[in-house]
């Protein structure tokens, strides 16, 4: 029997003795990394935020089997929240609906859910009305034309089905209900109420596809609305694909099981510790890019070098070679090699160990 056959489904339970201790471990780590970043000033504040929603966003996608372009989001992003980045790269429909989802998601965590914005956001992700190469029902509940919803692992004619989701004659009074709750003053701790929406939605499911990336913006719009501010320094969606074998590992069980949810609960409030506490490193990679700036202000560079460097201190991919210099910049190999040495001799690039035509440079950040 799945969850949501059970007699008194939603009313779902937890353990708050299990759980105290734990929760408020999680809730001094929230306040102590907004303490922190509150005393950086709101430019290093905005930089964070714009490395967060990047990381934010790809892993939403990845978690689902889909890669994007770092480049893409980030310049994406930074459109849409007015940080100057320099020249940004040309960017795909799908990267521009995932990250308006997002930001919709964050920035504006005061406005009441909807259906109408649920379909918003679904539309968003979907732009084409396809998912793959298979038409979906688009910014609407999944119908009966789609059959039952089920999620399945395994070669075809040996499938292993892990979960079916609700019949979709029940889609209209279940998301009905889900709204009502979500929008109402919370009964139980706000962070509590953000894994209950994850859960509770996922279990729903009520479209054709992209619910798992649906769930998790509700989950992330709780804890901006908690945390009153928009700006976003943790990526759950970052840890849990860091842990995704386990993510839907607890959700199996979970949605196998009785209306006692502890145990998810307890996964997601120790998934969300270790987010809070991975954020130490995009904090320290903001306060490095902002150090080497700092260093490096009063040096002759050019556009170009300045719009590379920007990207190794965003975390370029692969290594800098000279020909990835001329396709980044739009120069030919003659200039890149002119603008690489001229870094070298101030000490800001360095040579890497390997010569000859796969030579390739790195930031020097001492």
């Amino acid at each position: 029997m799945y969850i949501h056959e059970r007699k008194d489904w939603p009313r779902l339970t937890w353990d708050k003795v299990r759980l105290a201790g734990l929760l408020a471990e999680v809730r001094h780590l929230q306040g102590r990394l907004l303490g922190r970043m509150e005393s950086l000033g709101f430019a290093l504040r905005e930089e964070a935020t714009l490395s967060t929603l990047t990381q934010d966003v790809l892993k939403t996608s990845e978690i689902e089997g889909e890669k994007l372009d770092l480049q893409q989001v980030r310049s994406s992003l930074a459109k849409r929240m007015g940080v100057d980045i320099g020249a940004t790269a040309p960017i795909d429909r799908a990267v521009e609906g995932i990250v308006e989802l997002m930001l919709d998601a964050t920035t504006h965590h005061a406005a009441p859910l909807s259906e109408e914005r649920l379909f918003g956001w679904h539309a968003a992700l979907f732009p084409t009305g396809r998912s793959g190469l298979r038409r979906i029902t688009v910014g609407g509940w999944r119908t009966e034309a789609s059959g039952a919803m089920q999620v399945v692992s395994g070669p075809i004619g040996r499938e292993q089905v892990h979960f079916e989701a609700p019949d979709s004659s029940r889609l209209p009074q279940e998301m009905t209900r889900f709204v009502t709750w979500f929008n109402e003053a919370p009964e139980t701790d706000p962070v509590i109420k953000a894994a209950l929406a994850h859960f509770w939605f996922v279990t729903i499911h009520p479209f054709e596809d992209g619910n798992g990336r649906i769930a998790r913006a509700l989950a992330d719009l709780l804890l901006a609305r908690f945390e009153g501010t928009s700006q976003r320094f943790y990526s759950m969606s970052s840890q849990i694909q860091k842990e995704r074998k386990e993510y839907y590992l607890i959700l199996e069980t979970s949605q196998k099981g009785p209306l006692d949810i502890t145990a998810w609960i307890e996964w997601f409030l120790n998934c969300l510790k270790r987010a809070i506490e991975a954020a130490e490193e995009t904090l320290q990679a903001v306060l490095q890019k902002a150090r080497f700036w700092e260093t490096n202000r009063r040096g002759t560079l050019n556009e170009r070098q300045k719009k590379v460097l920007n990207l190794l201190l965003d975390g370029f991919q692969g290594k800098l070679t000279s020909s990835k210099w001329a396709k980044l910049t739009k120069c030919s190999q003659d200039t890149a090699l002119r603008d690489i040495n001229d870094l070298l001799a101030q000490h800001i690039l360095l040579k890497e160990e390997a010569g000859g035509r796969s030579t390739s440079y790195v930031l020097s950040l001492k």
